[in-house]
């Protein structure tokens, strides 16, 4: 329980569920570490059971997955609930594995392919055949974008009626109406008002494209001295990315956030006057539509479900993965253009607020639980 785009999803529906619709829900995870911050503490508030598995962490190994599986096996024949839900890669196996040894429908949802671009071979091919298999003891699964479905199923796993997008959800409200207002936050972090404040939100990790925006900045900055770009989160590389930003001499118009607890975001993102996000993989990234519902326009890399929220010339910019010239062309034309700024965030916010409510989520994903209960 990390913080993280799928560990909120998971979060918002073990709430709506118990909460909303009065479900006996149990919430089974492993160790909350690593540098992201930790969802337990708003869990442990939630009033629903919470079982800790230690040996279910992120790291792979024989040893203990076999402890996981069949510590997992053991919490499912104690609980015996009547439909198993799984999340992420390694948990999603494990769990659909003690699922069906204890005969219980498993759905499982993918928040991002567990084999993608930036993996050797081997691991590429050892993470299809584990969804593979995975699949073939799943009742159902759900998308976060159609990107997710196709994806698999181009990797010859499942059929097309095996799955069901149902966007990830989250408290769209905060979006709407940030707590803290946009001048205070800009001033927080040494904005001036009339600057043109670019934002990206993400772990300053690989794979998550950071260096092309760096790569991009000089350019832009040229052209537009007022561009200043927020960095809004944290992570092995901050080092290294501080030092190349100081070489290009552009120190002065990045600012770094480090880590912030999601209710930040909102006001974080009210602040800014686009978002860009260039990320190599993803399933659907929550920084877009949250961007979006914010009434800012978003530059997206085309990778996972992007194409599915950035809607060229309506909602923002989609470009190539790894493309520096056209990201640059893109900030610029955002802005030169306020004008634009404001249509493309007005579009966005009014295409997807209500579809991205997690009420909304959780309600699509119930439907999904009625029909594979009545398939049984």
């Amino acid at each position: 329980m990390i913080v993280g785009g799928a560990q909120e999803n998971t979060l918002h529906t073990v709430e709506d569920q118990h909460t909303i619709h009065g479900d006996d829900v149990h919430l089974i995870t492993g160790p909350t570490t690593g540098p992201e911050g930790s969802l337990m503490e708003r869990a442990r508030t939630g009033g629903f059971s919470i079982h800790e598995v230690p040996s279910l962490t992120r790291s792979i190994g024989l040893w203990r997955e076999w402890q996981a599986y069949r510590e997992l096996c053991r919490l499912l024949k104690e609980i015996q609930p009547d439909i198993i839900h799984t999340h992420s890669s390694k948990a999603g196996v494990l769990g659909r594995a003690a699922a069906a040894s204890c005969g219980i429908p498993a759905v499982h949802t993918i928040h991002g392919a567990a084999f993608h671009y930036g993996q050797s071979f081997l691991a590429y091919r050892a993470f299809v055949a584990a969804e593979w298999w995975a699949a073939r003891r799943t009742a159902h699964t759900i998308s976060v974008a159609d990107d997710m479905s196709t994806t698999y199923l181009s990797a010859g796993i499942g059929k097309p009626e095996d799955y069901t997008t149902v966007y990830s959800g989250f408290d769209v409200e905060p979006f709407l109406n940030p707590p803290k207002c946009r001048e205070e936050v800009r001033s927080e972090l040494g904005l001036q008002p009339d600057d043109i404040v670019v934002g990206k939100i993400g772990r300053l990790f690989h794979l998550k494209g950071h260096e092309f925006l760096i790569q991009a900045a000089p350019r832009v900055i040229a052209s537009q001295p007022k561009v200043k770009i927020v960095l809004i989160g944290d992570g092995i590389l901050r080092e290294s990315i501080e030092a190349e930003i100081k070489q290009l001499g552009l120190t002065d118009h990045f600012r770094f956030t480090g880590l912030v607890p999601p209710t930040r975001i909102p006001e974080l993102l009210g602040a800014l006057d686009m978002v860009v996000h260039t990320s190599q993989w993803e399933g659907l990234a929550r920084v877009l539509p949250q961007g979006l519902i914010a009434g800012k326009p978003v530059i997206s890399y085309d990778v996972g479900g992007a194409r599915e929220v950035v809607i060229p010339n309506e909602t923002g910019f989609l470009l190539p993965r790894d493309s520096v010239n056209e990201l640059a062309d893109a900030m610029l034309a955002l802005a030169n253009a306020p004008d634009l700024r404001h249509r493309m965030g007005t579009e966005g916010r009014r295409r997807f607020t209500e579809q991205f409510r997690h009420q909304f989520m959780t309600e699509r994903i119930r439907e999904v639980y009625q029909r594979v209960l009545e398939r049984q």
